[in-house]
């Protein structure tokens, strides 16, 4: 009884570090489209030049989870997301220095390193190992983060400024470093197996042929998801206040709900996964994020109506990611879906920086005003892949 006692402990203490590393992963992705409209004043650049950041944390982060594989098979999960975990500390904190975009360029490369490792190696050990109830509460962790980075932000801007943000951001990051260094341990003792549902779907999987097509459109829908998510955190803070007047601290806090209401959208869909099943949480989902995504595209509603769209937005695309993260290992036979999952995440940092990038274009030279109608038109195209993926597997 003591030693299963202990194994318990183990593997809720685990558990519990796995979650916190994913609130410290959402912190730095809310607060950037937050801080952009003062920071590129002090940097005197323009609008569009947040692109610049966004492609090139994309490209670190693409090309750190293409490789997570490899790396995690040498030196474990563990001592991966310590490392990477303190990689991005250090690059948050130089962010609260960084006198020109040339620096804050240089400085997302260590970054984007550091957030594609965790994100790879903690949704492949979750994945693998945990329900679809903890995958979904895994990203309301990150959602945590996201909707914490955007408050902290919001707060240092009214105050002493974006710099005092991402030092405090950076000292959440490296605190947590710390608890991970003491707790490697873990993860060599951890004795979490797969569940019985999983070995059953996972021969299911073997027995069934493997669309080439299937392996990429998997990956294909995390773009799509990420860019129509990342898209409305990155612009939202700046249609509010650039198009509609909205003051900075307000745009703040909108987005800060929006972030929110993945969150809370998440922790909910944790307690429903198990009824509803992964592909009709994805498919609810995103006809939920489309009409709310509608709603906020429209400038000329009154401000609860839109903000009620943003929110209802944001709880629409709750279940959408850890759903469709979960479904992998299940869609796959396990030999494939460690590679698969590589290429999900390596591609949602090409959803989040590509499509965002191209949406700073379009404002630059047709307006804010197109931004959200363009990424309904991204959330329409997730709705096909993924019943055509359906389809396939």
């Amino acid at each position: 009884m003591r030693l299963i006692n202990k194994v318990a402990l183990v593997h809720l203490a685990l558990l519990s570090i796995i979650y916190l590393a994913f609130v410290s992963l959402g912190l730095p992705d809310g607060a950037l489209g937050v801080a952009w409209p003062a920071m590129r004043l002090d940097l005197n650049q323009p609008l569009a030049a947040v692109g610049l950041l966004t492609i090139t944390l994309t490209l670190c982060s693409a090309l750190s989870a293409w490789v997570s594989p490899a790396v995690l098979k040498k030196l474990g999960t563990g001592p991966v997301v310590m490392i990477s975990g303190f990689l991005t500390g250090l690059a948050l904190l130089g962010f609260s220095m960084a006198p020109s975009l040339g620096w804050l360029l240089a400085l997302a490369v260590p970054l984007g390193l550091g957030a594609g490792a965790v994100d790879a190696g903690l949704n492949h050990f979750v994945s693998a190992h945990y329900s679809s109830r903890h995958m979904n509460w895994l990203h309301g962790c990150w959602g945590i983060g996201a909707t914490l980075g955007p408050l902290i932000m919001g707060a240092a801007l009214a105050t002493q400024g974006w710099q005092q943000g991402y030092q405090t951001i950076a000292w959440l990051q490296l605190s947590l470093v710390l608890v991970l260094l003491l707790s490697l341990s873990l993860w060599k003792r951890e004795s979490a197996k797969p569940s019985p549902e999983l070995q059953i779907k996972a021969m299911a999987a073997r027995l069934k042929p493997v669309f080439t097509t299937a392996t990429w459109l998997a990956p294909l829908a995390f773009l799509l998801y990420l860019a129509a998510e990342a898209g409305t955190g990155l612009w939202a803070a700046s249609i509010l206040v650039n198009s509609r007047g909205t003051p900075a601290a307000t745009a703040a806090l909108w987005v800060a709900f929006f972030f929110g209401a993945i969150t809370a959208g998440r922790f909910g869909a944790g307690l429903v996964a198990g009824r509803l099943g992964n592909r009709r949480l994805i498919r609810l989902g995103i006809l939920v994020a489309m009409v709310g995504a509608v709603v906020f595209a429209v400038p000329a509603l009154p401000e609860p109506l839109s903000l009620a769209g943003l929110m209802l937005m944001g709880l629409g695309c709750a279940p959408i990611y850890p759903s469709m993260m979960h479904e992998t290992a299940r869609r796959f036979p396990p030999e494939l879906s460690a590679k698969v999952i590589g290429r999900q995440v390596a591609l949602s940092y090409v959803g989040v920086a590509g499509v965002p990038a191209a949406c700073g274009l379009l404002a630059a030279y047709a307006g804010l005003a197109l931004v959200m109608p363009a990424l309904v038109l991204v959330l329409l195209g997730l709705l096909l892949v993924t019943e055509q993926l359906n389809r396939l597997t």
